[in-house]
């Protein structure tokens, strides 16, 4: 009863639409277009305009995406013009125009097919972080491309991510789900004889995926392929002890790595306390011992992003939202080159704060926290209801296990957006 009166609170809450990527019949002739090769471990969507979910999909799944970019004159460097009703404005807001389902072998096709077509055949791979929905994950990847300027053909990586800060324990193994199938992609791409230089860039929790799939594939192989030139690893949520291995065992021929951190990324500080206090590698002082010294000896190239002021209230996803920043990204792309955890709302941020990790997993003691933020905040909002029926859920279960025939009706969050 509890969830289902909380699930009616939340009704058509939502300030923004969601399922954003039916394609829209019109286009607008000053917006510009982003043509990216999507690779994922997610489970595909009965709905069109969602196309992959947060659940794990039994086989990777392959597609082609292309994103309307509204001009400079409405929208700012490093900003996502999110729909405020739906179908999108091309004229004003980030707009899906096409969309195909690929098989392996299209996909393969129309990498070629793109790669022959740019300047110096080369590949940019994006791996979002924690607490993304496939629609998060396109839009940001596709305003990463369009305001970096880079040239490279985009190929975003996406796993599965239930979009909540309350999923954080789902979310890390999914990376490690995914581990294996992004090894694959990564193998074909050195293969590929047309792929002339590879660049790699990882936000957050998707660090830890991509980092695990080059010390697989350098392992395999007897070390990286020289063309995998540069991998630039943004406020990785890594212990800093496994960073320190999983270099080691790429072995001397490594790619440039660029590190961008910042002193004051609050969902690391939270990372830090639920990983048994040791410090994230996304959050360290680059000028402290031993740091310092094992970055200059394995060329580890540091970006401080601390004094950089971004809209994100966590302070992790500045290097997509910052100016500056991108355009370095498009440079150290281009030199041989919130992504969005800011999806986490107020009540996110108290819940792990207050009760660690146990909320993290989604507890009845950080749901009775976020309550009355809920009612106020947006993203938390989102995130509550879907935890208060995966609670009920669960209770239901252990319930049914005890021999009561008990069952709690509600609907899902996402019966009940608009």
């Amino acid at each position: 009863m509890l969830a289902s009166a909380l699930a009616a609170l939340l009704w058509g809450c939502a300030s923004r639409p969601t399922n954003v990527l039916l394609p829209v019949a019109e286009t607008s002739p000053s917006a510009s277009k982003v043509e990216m090769l999507v690779a994922t471990t997610r489970s595909r969507s009965s709905n069109p305009a969602e196309m992959f979910t947060g659940e794990r999909g039994l086989a990777p799944s392959f597609a082609e995406i292309t994103v309307s970019i509204p001009p400079a004159s409405v929208r700012k460097v490093g900003e996502v013009a999110w729909p405020k009703k739906l179908p999108s404005n091309p004229a004003t807001d980030f707009a899906v125009v096409q969309t195909d389902d690929l098989t392996v072998q299209t996909a393969k096709g129309w990498l070629h097919a793109s790669v022959r077509k740019s300047r110096d055949h080369s590949v940019l791979v994006f791996i979002h972080g924690f607490n993304n929905r496939f629609e998060d994950s396109v839009y940001r990847f596709a305003q990463i491309a369009h305001d970096t300027g880079t040239d490279s053909v985009p190929i975003l990586v996406t796993w599965p991510s239930r979009g909540s800060a309350l999923a954080y324990g789902y979310d890390r193994e999914s990376t490690n789900y995914t581990r294996d199938g992004l090894e694959l992609l990564f193998q074909f791409l050195a293969r590929d004889p047309d792929i002339k230089e590879v660049s790699i860039l990882a936000h957050s929790m998707g660090n830890w995926l991509a980092l695990e799939a080059l010390r697989q594939m350098a392992i395999r192989n007897g070390g990286l392929p020289a063309k995998f030139k540069n991998v630039m690893l943004a406020a990785p949520d890594v212990d800093v002890d496994v960073f320190r291995t999983q270099i080691a065992d790429m072995g001397k021929q490594h790619p440039q790595f660029t590190l961008f951190v910042s002193q004051d990324d609050r969902a690391l500080a939270i990372s830090k306390r639920v990983w048994g206090d040791i410090p994230r590698l996304g959050s360290i002082n680059p000028e402290q011992s031993p740091y310092k010294e094992e970055f200059a000896k394995n060329n580890v190239v540091v970006i401080d992003l601390t004094k950089v002021k971004s809209g994100d209230k966590l302070n992790h996803g500045k290097f997509a939202e910052s100016p500056q920043t991108v355009q370095l990204i498009g440079a150290r792309i281009a030199g041989g080159q919130n992504l969005t955890d800011s999806r986490v709302g107020l009540g996110d941020t108290i819940i792990q704060a207050t009760t660690g990790a146990a909320a993290a997993a989604g507890s009845a003691a950080g749901l009775v926290i976020a309550a009355p933020v809920a009612v106020i905040d947006q993203n938390t909002r989102e995130n509550y209801g879907r935890q208060v029926n995966a609670l009920a859920g669960s209770q239901n279960s252990q319930k049914a296990k005890a021999g009561k025939n008990c069952v709690v009706s509600s609907p899902t969050i996402q019966d009940c957006r608009k």
